[in-house]
């Protein structure tokens, strides 16, 4: 099946359960085994270090966030493997970023 949704359409946010106040998520996709998301980070945006169990990517469509000492800018592509420990996560500016979670199989 064909699931098409416009990224900058202002329907479909909602607040991010598990993150900092003002943090919105909007779900593109929620496989079976997989999820993309749009993340967007409130400015002063913090999140602990953390680990998960499949393969996380990021591209960066607006704004920036630091992690491990590296500013990762608009524009900036992130592949984070299962199992590796990333952050903590700090946006000065707020960020938009799309997150796409890939189970291990």
């Amino acid at each position: 099946m064909i699931h098409v949704k416009n990224i900058y359409d202002e329907t479909g946010w909602q607040n991010a359960e598990g993150y900092q106040e003002g943090t919105r998520i909007k779900t593109l996709r929620d496989g079976i085994d997989s999820k993309t998301i749009l993340l967007k980070l409130p400015p002063g945006f913090i999140l602990n270090s953390h680990t998960h169990i499949y393969n996380e990517q990021h591209l960066v469509l607006e704004g920036e966030y630091e992690s491990e000492g590296r500013q990762y800018n608009s524009g900036t592509y992130r592949f984070i493997p299962a199992h590796k420990d990333h952050g903590s996560f700090t946006s000065k500016a707020g960020a938009i970023v799309l997150v796409i979670w890939d189970h291990i199989k």
